[in-house]
């Protein structure tokens, strides 16, 4: 029965719904946050603050989310998931005061964490016996098109339909059409490699959470996501300060979407011949690097590029980075918890970004001084993931002898 199962089945699926749950819950609301303040009136940190708040309450779902997923499987958990999303998006829609707009963002919170990346990664870690990494590698060359799909969309819908029926619109694609394909997810018994096969030390929740490997990796990858999530909010304001038209910086900008492609192509080119660890390394390296160019030399419009060109490619494939050195690290077994544990700082970090940028703004506009901050925070990320990496290298080296 389980030799029938096809995993790659899950891809097909999965590249379907990832691209709609990153463009709906994610990327959407940067499209409408204007129309929803305009309409309601509210000041600015009110209405970021509920999709801030919906971010933070991912973070904290993301662990028995995928503890969920090591048990019984990603068809229930992301099924679920679809139907809280839909729900969610239709209770934005729908709502008229403050407490309900923040009630249907901590639905999209709990929806996020049982459909995004991490479930999906948790998913496919579970049915792909022998090449998971592979199958993250593929997934998220489709989910990298989310923006590029749900900005033009939302935009387009948003100026026929306005917000509210933009956000029934994408939370009715949620009920009648992604908790659907979830159900089509194989389940079963869960599907490890033979033993002997590249084995790794399968570390349960609580193991992993006492082992200072653990703790690195969450500060590397949440450092890392703070500066994503600065940049996302800032990068375009940011080199204006530089004395660069508006113009010129959103199409300087444009360069990070393809060369996140770019990079997670160049990633499945060598995923046979490289361990993620070693990618991991050259992936965190190459963000100091470009904070570096476009810190001294980021008035000149090929500094800008080369920044955009280096950020793009490193970002793109610490997605995969984020998907596959847990698993290299803390085994297979209990993957889906420890991963979801990961991502708990993560998403915090990911939701304060923008806000404590901005405080760093308003004491000091200079865009070297953010800058400054970003590369320092970059710095300490690299250390961190080094030191994780090596660590356990050194631990399974003495074990071996």
């Amino acid at each position: 029965m389980s030799n029938s199962r096809d995993p790659w089945k899950i891809i097909r699926i999965l590249a379907f719904t990832q691209i709609v749950s990153w463009g709906s819950m994610y990327y959407a609301f940067a499209i409408v946050a204007h129309d929803i303040q305009q309409e309601f009136g509210w000041r600015t940190e009110l209405v970021f603050g509920a999709y801030s708040w919906g971010l933070l309450i991912s973070g904290l779902a993301a662990t028995p989310a995928g503890m969920l997923i090591d048990r019984i499987g990603g068809r229930a958990v992301m099924g679920i998931g679809s139907v809280l999303a839909g729900i969610g998006m239709i209770g934005v829609a729908l709502s008229h005061s403050v407490l309900l707009y923040y009630a249907a963002w901590s639905v999209i919170g709990v929806a996020m964490a049982m459909v995004l990346y991490e479930a999906a990664f948790a998913t496919i870690n579970r049915e792909f016996l022998h090449s998971p990494r592979k199958g993250i590698s593929v997934l998220t060359l489709f989910g990298g098109l989310a923006s590029t799909v749900a900005w033009p969309l939302t935009l387009k819908l948003n100026g026929m339909l306005g917000w509210r029926d933009t956000f029934l619109v994408y939370g009715i694609v949620h009920l009648a059409l992604c908790a659907p394909l979830h159900a089509l997810l194989q389940t079963g018994p869960r599907r490890l490699p033979p033993p002997g096969a590249h084995a790794v030390r399968n570390y349960t929740l609580h193991e992993a959470l006492r082992d200072p490997t653990f703790w690195k990796l969450a500060f590397a990858f949440s450092a890392n996501m703070f500066i994503f999530s600065v940049l996302a909010a800032h990068l375009i304001p940011l080199l204006q300060r530089f004395g660069h038209s508006a113009g010129t910086a959103v199409l300087m900008s444009t360069l990070i979407g393809p060369m996140q492609v770019v990079g997670r192509i160049g990633e499945m080119a060598f995923e046979r011949h490289v361990r993620p660890q070693t990618v991991g390394k050259l992936t965190f390296a190459i963000l100091p690097a470009g904070l570096l160019v476009l810190l001294f030399l980021g008035q000149h419009q090929y500094a800008v590029a080369a920044f955009c060109i280096l950020y793009g490619g490193s970002n793109g494939v610490l997605t995969i980075v984020r998907g596959t050195v847990p698993q290299a690290l803390f085994g297979r077994e209990n993957y889906g918890a420890i991963s979801g544990a990961l991502a708990g700082p993560s998403m915090i970090a990911k939701a304060a970004g923008p806000i404590v940028a901005a405080a760093f703004i308003e004491f000091n506009s200079s865009p070297a001084w953010l800058l400054g901050i970003l590369l320092a925070v970059s710095l300490v990320s690299l250390t961190c993931f080094v030191a994780a990496v090596n660590g356990r290298r050194a631990e399974m080296a003495m074990v071996a002898e």
